[in-house]
């Protein structure tokens, strides 16, 4: 997959989420390379592995390129040792709202206690349904992307 990648990013209120869910998986994803707004991120999600690029945001972190390539496990198990330290650990829950899905990741390790929603959008303007966990827009906050997690985790905030 590639292209623009439109999303909307927000703090979560509440554990309804997890009842609300229809699907979860267990990540685990380290940075190669993470500076001047680009990424190159190794991703292992249950048995499956993912090597993604990503540009710089553009308007206020709404949109950003993304380019995404599945990779094996073993090819992802790999690439993880040349990451830059720090991973981010999480399970991402699934959750319909409307005509979209809300990724929802509760964090662990030095990021425990965050959790974040965030929905794709085919828009920068498109319409979308707010499930009732929804909390704080964070849409282009830095602090709140993996990448800075992984560098500043949440544990250390104050």
């Amino acid at each position: 997959m590639s292209g623009l990648e439109i999303e909307r990013k927000f703090l979560v209120k509440g554990e309804g989420y997890k009842q609300q869910a229809y699907s979860h998986s267990h990540i685990q994803q380290g940075y190669i390379c993470s500076s001047h707004g680009r990424t190159v991120r190794v991703r292992i999600r249950d048995e499956r592995g993912y090597l993604t690029i990503k540009g710089p945001s553009e308007n206020g972190g709404l949109s950003r390129y993304e380019f995404e390539k599945e990779i094996t496990l073993d090819e992802a198990e790999h690439l993880m040792q040349l990451c830059e330290p720090g991973i981010i650990d999480k399970t991402r829950w699934l959750v319909k709202s409307g005509s979209h899905t809300f990724e929802v990741d509760e964090f662990f390790g030095e990021n425990e206690g965050l959790v974040m929603a965030e929905v794709e959008l085919g828009a920068e303007d498109e319409a979308y349904e707010k499930p009732d966990f929804i909390g704080q827009e964070v849409t282009g906050d830095r602090r709140y992307y993996n990448s800075h997690l992984r560098k500043l985790p949440f544990a250390k905030w104050k």
